[in-house]
C-alpha cells in the first residue's frame, strides 16, 4: 500500500521526551522512571505500560479540589504517545529556578518533580479567573501545551512584562507577579468596559514569561449581564459554558 500517511511514521529517537510532531509527544519509559500525564491524554502506547487514574486520590498535590490537575501515573517499560485536542507541545527543562504554569496547560511531567498549587492575588485582594497555578520545582522535564505557537518574553529588572492573564501559560518562578485590572476599582468586575480585556499579570525581576496567541476563556457566545460568573466567562451563561469540550475548556 502506498500513501502520504507513511510520511508520518514514528520518529526513532533515544530521547526520553521527544516531540513526535508539533502536536504529539512521545515519552520513553524504562521501568523505573514514571511519568505523570494528564488524564485522557494517552493516544497510543507500545510495550508493557500501566496507567493509574487513581493517582490523584492517593496523595496528589494539595490545593482546592476545583484547581487540582487531573493526573494519571504512567509506569512500566515502553513508549507512550500523549496529546490533547491537537494543541502544540513544548518540552521544558525545569532547573533550580523553578517553573510556574497554569495547570490547564500541563500535558506531562517527570514524577520526581515537586508540584504544589499557588495563587496569584490581585491588588484589590480578589483572585481572578485562572488565579491558581502550579509551582514546579526540582530537576526534570515538563511538557506544556499551547493553543497555537507561543511567544517567550524576557523579563529583566529594566524591562517588565504585562500580559493578559487568560493568555499566560507559564513563567519563571523567581519573578514577582501581580494581578491587576486596567480599570477603576468601581468597575473591577467588568472586562475593562467594552474592550473585552479583563485581568492582566505584571511580571518583574529576571526570567521569562510564556504567552499563547489565544485566551483561555474567549468572549465568544458569552452572555454578558448573565451574572458575575458569566461576565468572567464562567458558568452555563458564559463562554466556558458555551464551549464545553473545545480547546479552551480542556
Amino acid at each position: 500500500m502506498q500513501s502520504s500517511l507513511f510520511g508520518y511514521a514514528e520518529v526513532a529517537t533515544e530521547d526520553r521526551y521527544a516531540v513526535q510532531n508539533p502536536q504529539l509527544l512521545r515519552v520513553q519509559l524504562g521501568g523505573h522512571d514514571d511519568v505523570l500525564a494528564r488524564k485522557g491524554a494517552m493516544v497510543a502506547y507500545q510495550g508493557l505500560l500501566e496507567f493509574d487514574a487513581e493517582y490523584q486520590a492517593r496523595g496528589g498535590h494539595r490545593g482546592p479540589v476545583r484547581e487540582q490537575v487531573p493526573l494519571m501515573r504512567c509506569s512500566g517499560q515502553g513508549t507512550v504517545f500523549l496529546a490533547n485536542l491537537a494543541q502544540y507541545v513544548h518540552v521544558v527543562d525545569v532547573d533550580r529556578d523553578g517553573l510556574t504554569v497554569d495547570a490547564a496547560y500541563v500535558l506531562a511531567m517527570d514524577s520526581t518533580l515537586h508540584h504544589e498549587v499557588i495563587s496569584v492575588d490581585s491588588q484589590f485582594g480578589i483572585s481572578g479567573t485562572g488565579a491558581y497555578n502550579l509551582n514546579i520545582t526540582g530537576h526534570g522535564k515538563v511538557a506544556l501545551m499551547t493553543s497555537g505557537q507561543p511567544l517567550l518574553l524576557n523579563v529583566t529588572p529594566d524591562t517588565y512584562v504585562n500580559a493578559d492573564s487568560d493568555a499566560v501559560v507559564a513563567w519563571s518562578s523567581g519573578l514577582r507577579v501581580q494581578m491587576q485590572a486596567q480599570t477603576s476599582s468601581q468597575g473591577v468586575w467588568r472586562r475593562r468596559g467594552s474592550t473585552g480585556e479583563g485581568w492582566e499579570l505584571s511580571f518583574m525581576g529576571q526570567g521569562y514569561a510564556l504567552v499563547q496567541p489565544s485566551e483561555l476563556l474567549p468572549p465568544q457566545h458569552a452572555q454578558l449581564g448573565g451574572g458575575l460568573r458569566a461576565q468572567y466567562g464562567m458558568g452555563a451563561q458564559g463562554a466556558r459554558g458555551h464551549n464545553q469540550g473545545n480547546i479552551f475548556t480542556n
